[in-house]
């Protein structure tokens, strides 16, 4: 049953519950995390939780062992409610520093994904680069036509994509958050280095600028990141008009063994959710696939499981005016075309 709009107010009329949808409007947290960008106690967060998910204004998502929560709108809180609300959550007490602790969450995220990556690295192609038939990749670049392409390959782990990109495309750029796994790509790519560059960067700040390459590949990255849509966002911005992004992920699965061995954040992507995130992030003429081929992975315990795959093909819509600048900050620091990573 839909609550009434009174209802809704008087859950809005406190404090703490406005600075929690004010953290969850800007991206998806786990409970624990939630908890800690708000410094209260799990225990104190999840009754609140319990009233905002009772009246529709939460969405929840379970992975593993975590539970995670991200603002809903829609019939409980119409987006023009929500955005007179946001626009004075400057005012209330405490948002501020929400926002700070936030930013800390956010920094132990990465931090732990690249320690993760970084100590993994040298075994990466034996532990997570194993497919039932390996046509995915070839699916992916079915998309990406002509040879003279610049093309960044996000998420780069070991090279696993890049080797392939290099064969068809004029340069490919290999982006990766773990150093770690960037100096294992550069010894897979050893004999390209003339047409393969190598930054280190996040997904949602990727070290390009605005419309620097052709096409974008994200092979099953989307499942590690915090923010999906950010990322695709920042995809978007360092796409020439009309570009192509390419994404190969998993379908939603069960072994939530992954999260803490492999460092996923979720268990596989909803194909139709994710071709609405795209299109929400700037992009047109999504179209999906469901490929004859399988992510393979060895469960603890030495039992091996297939697990389904699709790829995403979009093309880069128009920016709109308030887009169009370029991100200073990313235009001076990313490398010139001949740079290298270097420790």
């Amino acid at each position: 049953m839909k609550p009434s709009l009174t209802t809704v107010l008087k859950l809005l009329a406190d404090a703490t519950r406005l600075r929690i949808l004010g953290l969850l409007a800007r991206e998806e947290l786990a409970v624990g995390e939630l908890a800690r960008a708000m410094a209260m106690s799990q225990s104190r967060i999840s009754n609140h939780l319990k009233l905002l998910r009772e009246s529709g204004l939460l969405d929840e998502r379970r992975a593993g062992a975590f539970v995670h929560v991200r603002l809903l709108r829609g019939e409980a809180l119409p987006e023009d409610l929500w955005s007179a609300i946001e626009a004075r959550l400057v005012h209330v007490e405490g948002r501020a520093d929400d926002l700070k602790r936030l930013e800390g969450v956010r920094e132990d995220r990465r931090k732990k994904s690249r320690s993760f990556f970084d100590k993994v690295a040298p075994e990466w192609d034996k532990l997570g680069s194993e497919f039932k038939r390996g046509n995915v990749r070839w699916r992916a670049l079915a998309a990406l036509v002509p040879a003279d392409l610049v093309v960044a390959d996000v998420g780069c782990g070991t090279g696993y994509m890049a080797r392939t990109l290099v064969r068809v495309a004029a340069r490919v750029i290999c982006i990766d958050h773990s150093s770690a796994m960037l100096e294992q790509a550069r010894a897979n790519l050893l004999g390209h280095e003339e047409r393969v560059e190598f930054r280190q960067g996040e997904l949602d700040r990727l070290p390009l600028a605005d419309g620097e390459v052709d096409a974008i590949f994200a092979s099953l990255v989307l499942h590690h990141v915090p923010d999906v849509v950010a990322s695709l966002r920042e995809m978007r911005r360092a796409l020439k008009p009309d570009g192509s992004l390419v994404v190969t992920e998993l379908l939603p699965h069960k072994e939530a063994w992954m999260s803490e061995t492999m460092a996923d954040l979720r268990l596989g992507l909803d194909v139709t959710e994710l071709k609405g995130r795209a299109e929400r992030a700037g992009f047109g003429e999504v179209l999906t696939d469901i490929v004859e081929d399988a992510y393979v992975v060895e469960r603890p315990g030495g039992k091996k499981a297939e697990l389904p795959l699709f790829v995403l093909h979009a093309r880069a819509a128009p920016l709109p005016r308030d887009a169009a600048n370029p991100r200073s900050d990313v235009l001076a620091s990313v490398p010139s075309p001949l740079s290298t990573l270097t420790r």
